[in-house]
Protein backbone atom coordinates (compact mmCIF):
# COMPACT_ATOMS: atom_id res chain seq x y z
CA UNK A 1 0.00 0.00 0.00
CA UNK A 2 2.79 2.56 0.80
CA UNK A 3 4.36 1.80 -2.61
CA UNK A 4 1.02 2.49 -4.31
CA UNK A 5 0.64 5.82 -2.49
CA UNK A 6 4.23 6.75 -3.38
CA UNK A 7 3.60 5.94 -7.05
CA UNK A 8 0.39 7.97 -6.97
CA UNK A 9 2.29 10.91 -5.47
CA UNK A 10 4.87 10.86 -8.24
CA UNK A 11 2.23 10.58 -10.97
CA UNK A 12 0.52 13.66 -9.51
CA UNK A 13 3.89 15.41 -9.16
CA UNK A 14 4.74 14.70 -12.81
CA UNK A 15 1.38 16.10 -13.94
CA UNK A 16 1.93 19.16 -11.76
CA UNK A 17 5.41 19.65 -13.24
CA UNK A 18 4.02 19.50 -16.77
CA UNK A 19 1.50 22.20 -15.80
CA UNK A 20 4.37 24.19 -14.22
CA UNK A 21 6.38 24.02 -17.47
CA UNK A 22 3.34 25.22 -19.42
CA UNK A 23 2.86 28.13 -16.99
CA UNK A 24 6.56 29.00 -17.16
CA UNK A 25 6.33 29.16 -20.97
CA UNK A 26 3.28 31.43 -20.80
CA UNK A 27 4.96 33.70 -18.25
CA UNK A 28 8.10 33.90 -20.41
CA UNK A 29 5.94 34.91 -23.40
CA UNK A 30 4.09 37.48 -21.27
CA UNK A 31 7.41 38.86 -19.99
CA UNK A 32 8.72 39.26 -23.55
CA UNK A 33 5.46 41.00 -24.49
CA UNK A 34 5.73 43.45 -21.57
CA UNK A 35 9.39 44.15 -22.41
CA UNK A 36 8.38 44.96 -26.00
CA UNK A 37 5.62 47.28 -24.71
CA UNK A 38 8.18 49.04 -22.51
CA UNK A 39 10.45 49.55 -25.55
CA UNK A 40 7.52 50.89 -27.61
CA UNK A 41 6.54 53.14 -24.71
CA UNK A 42 10.11 54.47 -24.44
CA UNK A 43 10.07 55.38 -28.17
CA UNK A 44 6.83 57.32 -27.71
CA UNK A 45 8.22 59.02 -24.60
CA UNK A 46 11.38 60.14 -26.41
CA UNK A 47 9.29 61.36 -29.37
CA UNK A 48 7.08 63.52 -27.11
CA UNK A 49 10.09 64.81 -25.14
CA UNK A 50 11.81 65.91 -28.38
CA UNK A 51 8.74 67.90 -29.42
CA UNK A 52 8.49 69.46 -25.93
CA UNK A 53 4.79 70.13 -26.47
CA UNK A 54 3.30 69.15 -23.11
CA UNK A 55 4.77 68.02 -19.81
CA UNK A 56 1.39 66.43 -19.01
CA UNK A 57 1.78 64.09 -21.98
CA UNK A 58 5.28 63.15 -20.84
CA UNK A 59 3.80 62.43 -17.40
CA UNK A 60 1.06 60.18 -18.87
CA UNK A 61 3.49 58.13 -20.98
CA UNK A 62 5.96 57.90 -18.10
CA UNK A 63 3.17 56.73 -15.78
CA UNK A 64 2.34 53.92 -18.20
CA UNK A 65 6.01 52.96 -18.36
CA UNK A 66 6.09 52.67 -14.55
CA UNK A 67 2.95 50.51 -14.66
CA UNK A 68 4.56 48.23 -17.25
CA UNK A 69 7.73 47.94 -15.15
CA UNK A 70 5.61 46.90 -12.15
CA UNK A 71 3.86 44.29 -14.31
CA UNK A 72 7.23 42.98 -15.48
CA UNK A 73 8.49 42.65 -11.89
CA UNK A 74 5.28 40.86 -10.87
CA UNK A 75 5.58 38.45 -13.83
CA UNK A 76 9.21 37.72 -12.99
CA UNK A 77 8.27 37.05 -9.35
CA UNK A 78 5.66 34.54 -10.51
CA UNK A 79 8.31 32.88 -12.68
CA UNK A 80 10.64 32.64 -9.68
CA UNK A 81 7.91 31.08 -7.52
CA UNK A 82 7.01 28.49 -10.17
CA UNK A 83 10.67 27.65 -10.68
CA UNK A 84 11.16 27.18 -6.93
CA UNK A 85 8.20 24.77 -6.83
CA UNK A 86 9.58 22.87 -9.80
CA UNK A 87 13.03 22.67 -8.21
CA UNK A 88 11.53 21.34 -4.96
CA UNK A 89 9.74 18.53 -6.85
CA UNK A 90 12.92 17.70 -8.78
CA UNK A 91 14.90 17.59 -5.52
CA UNK A 92 12.32 15.19 -4.04
CA UNK A 93 12.76 12.98 -7.11
CA UNK A 94 16.56 13.12 -6.77
CA UNK A 95 16.35 12.07 -3.11
CA UNK A 96 13.98 9.20 -4.00
CA UNK A 97 16.25 8.01 -6.82
CA UNK A 98 19.30 8.08 -4.53
CA UNK A 99 17.50 5.87 -1.97
CA UNK A 100 16.31 3.47 -4.67
CA UNK A 101 19.82 3.24 -6.13
CA UNK A 102 21.34 2.52 -2.72
CA UNK A 103 18.86 -0.33 -2.13
CA UNK A 104 19.33 -1.69 -5.66
CA UNK A 105 23.12 -1.63 -5.41
CA UNK A 106 23.08 -3.35 -1.98
CA UNK A 107 20.76 -6.09 -3.26
CA UNK A 108 22.79 -6.48 -6.42
CA UNK A 109 26.04 -6.77 -4.46
CA UNK A 110 24.54 -9.49 -2.22
CA UNK A 111 23.23 -11.35 -5.23
CA UNK A 112 26.59 -11.20 -7.03
CA UNK A 113 28.34 -12.49 -3.88
CA UNK A 114 25.86 -15.34 -3.58
CA UNK A 115 26.27 -16.14 -7.29
CA UNK A 116 30.06 -16.13 -6.90
CA UNK A 117 29.91 -18.65 -4.08
CA UNK A 118 27.67 -20.96 -6.10
CA UNK A 119 29.28 -20.24 -9.48
CA UNK A 120 30.23 -23.85 -10.23
CA UNK A 121 28.31 -25.36 -13.14
CA UNK A 122 28.58 -28.70 -11.30
CA UNK A 123 26.70 -27.34 -8.28
CA UNK A 124 23.98 -26.01 -10.60
CA UNK A 125 23.73 -29.38 -12.30
CA UNK A 126 23.66 -31.16 -8.95
CA UNK A 127 20.93 -28.76 -7.78
CA UNK A 128 18.76 -29.89 -10.71
CA UNK A 129 19.77 -33.61 -10.67
CA UNK A 130 19.09 -33.94 -6.94
CA UNK A 131 15.41 -33.25 -7.59
CA UNK A 132 12.96 -35.87 -6.35
CA UNK A 133 10.87 -35.70 -9.51
CA UNK A 134 10.94 -34.45 -13.09
CA UNK A 135 8.49 -31.66 -12.18
CA UNK A 136 10.75 -30.49 -9.36
CA UNK A 137 13.76 -30.60 -11.70
CA UNK A 138 11.87 -28.50 -14.28
CA UNK A 139 10.88 -25.97 -11.64
CA UNK A 140 14.49 -25.73 -10.38
CA UNK A 141 15.76 -25.18 -13.94
CA UNK A 142 13.12 -22.42 -14.42
CA UNK A 143 14.14 -20.87 -11.11
CA UNK A 144 17.79 -20.69 -12.19
CA UNK A 145 16.77 -19.15 -15.51
CA UNK A 146 14.53 -16.58 -13.80
CA UNK A 147 17.28 -15.82 -11.28
CA UNK A 148 19.76 -15.09 -14.09
CA UNK A 149 17.21 -12.86 -15.88
CA UNK A 150 16.37 -11.05 -12.64
CA UNK A 151 20.06 -10.36 -11.98
CA UNK A 152 20.49 -8.99 -15.51
CA UNK A 153 17.35 -6.80 -15.17
CA UNK A 154 18.58 -5.46 -11.84
CA UNK A 155 21.82 -4.42 -13.47
CA UNK A 156 19.92 -2.66 -16.25
CA UNK A 157 17.64 -0.94 -13.71
CA UNK A 158 20.68 0.36 -11.83
CA UNK A 159 22.02 1.81 -15.12
CA UNK A 160 18.64 3.37 -15.91
CA UNK A 161 18.23 4.88 -12.42
CA UNK A 162 21.80 6.23 -12.53
CA UNK A 163 21.11 7.92 -15.90
CA UNK A 164 17.81 9.32 -14.58
CA UNK A 165 19.54 10.66 -11.47
CA UNK A 166 22.21 12.33 -13.62
CA UNK A 167 19.49 13.88 -15.79
CA UNK A 168 17.62 15.31 -12.78
CA UNK A 169 20.85 16.66 -11.27
CA UNK A 170 21.67 18.40 -14.58
CA UNK A 171 18.14 19.79 -14.72
CA UNK A 172 18.46 21.14 -11.18
CA UNK A 173 21.79 22.78 -12.04
CA UNK A 174 20.16 24.44 -15.05
CA UNK A 175 17.21 25.62 -12.93
CA UNK A 176 19.55 27.11 -10.32
CA UNK A 177 21.26 29.13 -13.06
CA UNK A 178 17.88 30.32 -14.45
CA UNK A 179 16.71 31.26 -10.94
CA UNK A 180 19.90 33.24 -10.36
CA UNK A 181 19.34 35.08 -13.67
CA UNK A 182 15.68 35.82 -12.81
CA UNK A 183 16.65 37.25 -9.40
CA UNK A 184 19.31 39.46 -11.06
CA UNK A 185 16.81 40.68 -13.70
CA UNK A 186 14.23 41.48 -11.03
CA UNK A 187 16.74 43.43 -8.96
CA UNK A 188 17.79 45.42 -12.04
CA UNK A 189 14.14 46.23 -12.88
CA UNK A 190 13.49 47.35 -9.29
CA UNK A 191 16.44 49.77 -9.47
CA UNK A 192 15.27 51.26 -12.80
CA UNK A 193 11.70 51.46 -11.43
CA UNK A 194 12.89 53.60 -8.52
CA UNK A 195 14.72 55.89 -10.97
CA UNK A 196 11.53 56.20 -13.08
CA UNK A 197 9.47 57.08 -9.99
CA UNK A 198 11.94 59.78 -8.95
CA UNK A 199 11.83 61.30 -12.45
CA UNK A 200 8.04 61.16 -12.30
CA UNK A 201 7.99 63.02 -8.98
CA UNK A 202 10.28 65.73 -10.37
CA UNK A 203 7.88 66.17 -13.29
CA UNK A 204 4.89 66.40 -10.94
CA UNK A 205 6.65 69.12 -8.93
CA UNK A 206 7.43 71.10 -12.09
CA UNK A 207 3.79 70.90 -13.20
CA UNK A 208 2.35 72.39 -10.02
CA UNK A 209 2.87 75.94 -11.29
CA UNK A 210 0.74 75.16 -14.38
CA UNK A 211 -2.20 73.83 -12.33
CA UNK A 212 -4.78 76.44 -13.41
CA UNK A 213 -3.92 76.10 -17.10
CA UNK A 214 -4.04 72.28 -16.96
CA UNK A 215 -7.42 72.29 -15.19
CA UNK A 216 -8.84 74.81 -17.71
CA UNK A 217 -7.57 72.71 -20.65
CA UNK A 218 -9.02 69.55 -19.13
CA UNK A 219 -12.47 71.12 -18.63
CA UNK A 220 -12.43 72.46 -22.19
CA UNK A 221 -11.61 69.00 -23.55
CA UNK A 222 -14.36 67.46 -21.41
CA UNK A 223 -16.94 69.85 -22.91
CA UNK A 224 -15.73 68.97 -26.42
CA UNK A 225 -15.95 65.27 -25.55
CA UNK A 226 -19.57 65.65 -24.35
CA UNK A 227 -20.48 67.43 -27.60
CA UNK A 228 -19.01 64.58 -29.66
CA UNK A 229 -20.74 61.95 -27.48
CA UNK A 230 -24.10 63.66 -28.16
CA UNK A 231 -23.35 63.66 -31.89
CA UNK A 232 -22.51 59.93 -31.78
CA UNK A 233 -25.68 59.18 -29.81
CA UNK A 234 -27.76 61.10 -32.39
CA UNK A 235 -26.18 59.26 -35.32
CA UNK A 236 -26.68 55.86 -33.68
CA UNK A 237 -30.33 56.66 -32.95
CA UNK A 238 -30.79 57.73 -36.55
CA UNK A 239 -29.17 54.50 -37.78
CA UNK A 240 -31.39 52.41 -35.45
CA UNK A 241 -34.56 54.27 -36.49
CA UNK A 242 -33.70 53.90 -40.20
CA UNK A 243 -33.00 50.17 -39.82
CA UNK A 244 -36.23 49.69 -37.88
CA UNK A 245 -38.24 51.64 -40.52
CA UNK A 246 -36.85 49.38 -43.26
CA UNK A 247 -37.66 46.28 -41.18
CA UNK A 248 -41.24 47.54 -40.61
CA UNK A 249 -41.75 48.20 -44.35
CA UNK A 250 -40.45 44.72 -45.24
CA UNK A 251 -42.85 43.21 -42.71
CA UNK A 252 -45.73 45.26 -44.13
CA UNK A 253 -44.94 43.97 -47.67
CA UNK A 254 -44.99 40.40 -46.41
CA UNK A 255 -48.26 41.01 -44.48
CA UNK A 256 -50.36 43.57 -46.43
CA UNK A 257 -53.06 43.73 -43.73
CA UNK A 258 -50.53 44.44 -40.98
CA UNK A 259 -50.40 47.76 -39.11
CA UNK A 260 -46.63 47.41 -38.54
CA UNK A 261 -45.82 50.24 -40.98
CA UNK A 262 -47.81 52.75 -38.89
CA UNK A 263 -46.41 51.60 -35.50
CA UNK A 264 -43.95 53.92 -33.68
CA UNK A 265 -40.34 53.29 -34.73
CA UNK A 266 -37.85 52.77 -31.86
CA UNK A 267 -34.62 54.77 -31.99
CA UNK A 268 -33.02 53.15 -28.93
CA UNK A 269 -33.09 49.44 -29.79
CA UNK A 270 -32.55 47.93 -33.21
CA UNK A 271 -34.81 45.20 -34.56
CA UNK A 272 -32.24 42.73 -35.83
CA UNK A 273 -32.54 40.75 -39.04
CA UNK A 274 -31.55 37.04 -38.88
CA UNK A 275 -28.12 37.99 -40.33
CA UNK A 276 -27.82 40.84 -37.81
CA UNK A 277 -28.56 38.45 -34.93
CA UNK A 278 -25.77 36.11 -36.05
CA UNK A 279 -23.28 39.00 -36.38
CA UNK A 280 -24.23 40.42 -32.95
CA UNK A 281 -23.91 36.97 -31.36
CA UNK A 282 -20.46 36.49 -32.97
CA UNK A 283 -19.36 39.92 -31.74
CA UNK A 284 -20.58 39.16 -28.20
CA UNK A 285 -18.88 35.72 -28.23
CA UNK A 286 -15.55 37.49 -28.87
CA UNK A 287 -15.70 39.61 -25.71
CA UNK A 288 -12.17 39.76 -24.29
CA UNK A 289 -10.70 38.51 -27.60
CA UNK A 290 -11.10 41.52 -29.92
CA UNK A 291 -7.85 42.89 -31.42
CA UNK A 292 -6.83 46.42 -30.49
CA UNK A 293 -7.94 49.25 -32.83
CA UNK A 294 -4.22 50.05 -33.36
CA UNK A 295 -1.31 47.64 -33.69
CA UNK A 296 0.77 49.21 -30.89
CA UNK A 297 -0.12 51.41 -27.96
CA UNK A 298 -1.38 51.61 -24.39
CA UNK A 299 -4.51 52.87 -22.68
CA UNK A 300 -3.67 56.40 -21.53
CA UNK A 301 -7.20 57.23 -20.34
CA UNK A 302 -9.55 54.54 -19.06
CA UNK A 303 -13.32 54.25 -19.38
CA UNK A 304 -15.80 56.03 -17.07
CA UNK A 305 -15.40 58.62 -14.33
CA UNK A 306 -11.93 58.85 -12.82
CA UNK A 307 -9.71 61.37 -11.03
CA UNK A 308 -7.31 63.43 -13.11
CA UNK A 309 -3.83 61.77 -12.95
CA UNK A 310 -2.25 64.97 -11.55
CA UNK A 311 -5.15 66.59 -9.69
CA UNK A 312 -7.39 63.94 -8.01
CA UNK A 313 -10.04 66.51 -7.04
CA UNK A 314 -10.80 67.03 -10.77
CA UNK A 315 -13.05 64.27 -12.21
CA UNK A 316 -12.55 63.22 -15.81
CA UNK A 317 -15.29 61.37 -17.75
CA UNK A 318 -14.52 59.12 -20.71
CA UNK A 319 -17.18 57.34 -22.79
CA UNK A 320 -14.57 54.97 -24.25
CA UNK A 321 -10.85 54.46 -23.88
CA UNK A 322 -8.03 56.64 -25.20
CA UNK A 323 -5.09 54.70 -26.62
CA UNK A 324 -1.76 56.42 -27.16
CA UNK A 325 0.04 54.98 -30.17
CA UNK A 326 3.00 55.84 -32.41
CA UNK A 327 3.00 58.59 -35.02
CA UNK A 328 1.62 57.49 -38.40
CA UNK A 329 -0.37 54.57 -36.92
CA UNK A 330 -3.43 53.25 -38.75
CA UNK A 331 -6.77 52.62 -37.06
CA UNK A 332 -8.20 49.16 -37.77
CA UNK A 333 -11.61 47.53 -37.39
CA UNK A 334 -11.81 45.25 -34.35
CA UNK A 335 -14.48 43.05 -35.99
CA UNK A 336 -16.25 42.56 -39.29
CA UNK A 337 -19.23 44.83 -39.91
CA UNK A 338 -20.65 47.68 -42.00
CA UNK A 339 -19.58 51.33 -41.91
CA UNK A 340 -22.71 53.11 -40.70
CA UNK A 341 -21.32 56.64 -40.50
CA UNK A 342 -18.31 58.87 -41.25
CA UNK A 343 -18.24 61.86 -38.87
CA UNK A 344 -16.39 65.14 -39.44
CA UNK A 345 -15.80 66.37 -35.89
CA UNK A 346 -13.59 69.28 -37.00
CA UNK A 347 -11.63 70.19 -40.16
CA UNK A 348 -8.76 67.97 -38.92
CA UNK A 349 -10.63 65.39 -36.85
CA UNK A 350 -12.80 62.59 -38.26
CA UNK A 351 -14.44 59.47 -36.82
CA UNK A 352 -15.70 56.18 -38.25
CA UNK A 353 -18.65 54.23 -36.83
CA UNK A 354 -19.03 50.52 -37.70
CA UNK A 355 -22.15 48.45 -37.02
CA UNK A 356 -21.95 44.81 -35.88
CA UNK A 357 -25.60 43.73 -35.47
CA UNK A 358 -26.87 45.76 -32.51
CA UNK A 359 -23.29 46.66 -31.49
CA UNK A 360 -21.41 49.75 -32.70
CA UNK A 361 -17.68 50.52 -32.57
CA UNK A 362 -16.46 54.11 -32.95
CA UNK A 363 -12.93 55.20 -33.91
CA UNK A 364 -12.28 58.90 -33.16
CA UNK A 365 -9.42 61.30 -33.84
CA UNK A 366 -8.56 60.26 -37.38
CA UNK A 367 -6.76 62.59 -39.80
CA UNK A 368 -7.66 60.42 -42.81
CA UNK A 369 -10.45 57.93 -43.50
CA UNK A 370 -9.96 54.99 -45.90
CA UNK A 371 -13.60 53.73 -45.99
CA UNK A 372 -17.02 55.03 -47.01
CA UNK A 373 -20.49 54.75 -45.51
CA UNK A 374 -22.03 51.38 -46.40
CA UNK A 375 -18.66 49.61 -46.89
CA UNK A 376 -18.31 46.09 -45.52
CA UNK A 377 -15.12 45.80 -43.47
CA UNK A 378 -13.14 42.84 -42.19
CA UNK A 379 -11.40 42.33 -38.86
CA UNK A 380 -8.07 44.27 -38.61
CA UNK A 381 -8.82 46.14 -41.86
CA UNK A 382 -7.26 49.64 -41.90
CA UNK A 383 -10.04 52.23 -41.80
CA UNK A 384 -8.05 55.44 -41.33
CA UNK A 385 -4.93 57.16 -40.01
CA UNK A 386 -4.74 58.27 -36.37
CA UNK A 387 -4.16 62.01 -36.01
CA UNK A 388 -1.06 63.38 -34.26
CA UNK A 389 -1.95 66.53 -32.32
CA UNK A 390 0.01 69.62 -33.30
CA UNK A 391 -0.48 71.02 -29.77
CA UNK A 392 0.64 68.05 -27.73
CA UNK A 393 2.65 65.88 -30.15
CA UNK A 394 0.58 62.87 -29.04
CA UNK A 395 -1.00 60.32 -31.38
CA UNK A 396 -4.18 59.16 -29.65
CA UNK A 397 -7.22 57.23 -30.83
CA UNK A 398 -10.44 57.28 -28.84
CA UNK A 399 -12.28 53.98 -29.12
CA UNK A 400 -15.90 53.29 -28.10
CA UNK A 401 -18.12 50.21 -27.99
CA UNK A 402 -21.89 50.57 -27.67
CA UNK A 403 -24.78 48.13 -27.67
CA UNK A 404 -27.59 50.11 -29.26
CA UNK A 405 -27.19 53.44 -27.38
CA UNK A 406 -25.56 52.03 -24.21
CA UNK A 407 -21.82 52.52 -23.75
CA UNK A 408 -19.65 49.53 -22.79
CA UNK A 409 -16.17 49.53 -21.28
CA UNK A 410 -13.96 48.65 -24.30
CA UNK A 411 -11.13 47.42 -22.06
CA UNK A 412 -13.20 44.34 -21.15
CA UNK A 413 -13.72 43.54 -24.83
CA UNK A 414 -10.13 43.86 -26.03
CA UNK A 415 -7.67 41.00 -25.71
CA UNK A 416 -4.93 41.31 -23.10
CA UNK A 417 -1.70 42.72 -24.47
Amino acid sequence: MPKFLLSLFFICASTFMWAQDSQQEKLEQRKAQIQQEIRDNEKMLQSVKKQEKSAVNVYMIQANKIKLKEKLIHTTERQDKLLSNDMYINQVKVNKLKKELTILKDDYAKMILKSYKSRSEQSRAMFILSSESFLQAYKRAQYLKQYTTFRKNQGLEIQSKSAELLDFNNKLDGQRKVKKKIIAENEKERVTLEVEKKEQQKLVNSLKKDKNKIIADTRSKQQESKRIDKQIDRLIREAIAEANRKAALEKAKENPGSTASTAPVSSSKIALTPEGKILAADFKANRGKLPWPVEKGFISLEYGDQPHPLYPSLTVHNSGVEITTESGANARAVFEGEVSSIMVLSPINRAVMIQHGDYFTVYQNLSQVFVNKGDKVNIKQSIGKVRTSGDTGKTVIKFLILQNTSNNNPEGWLQNK
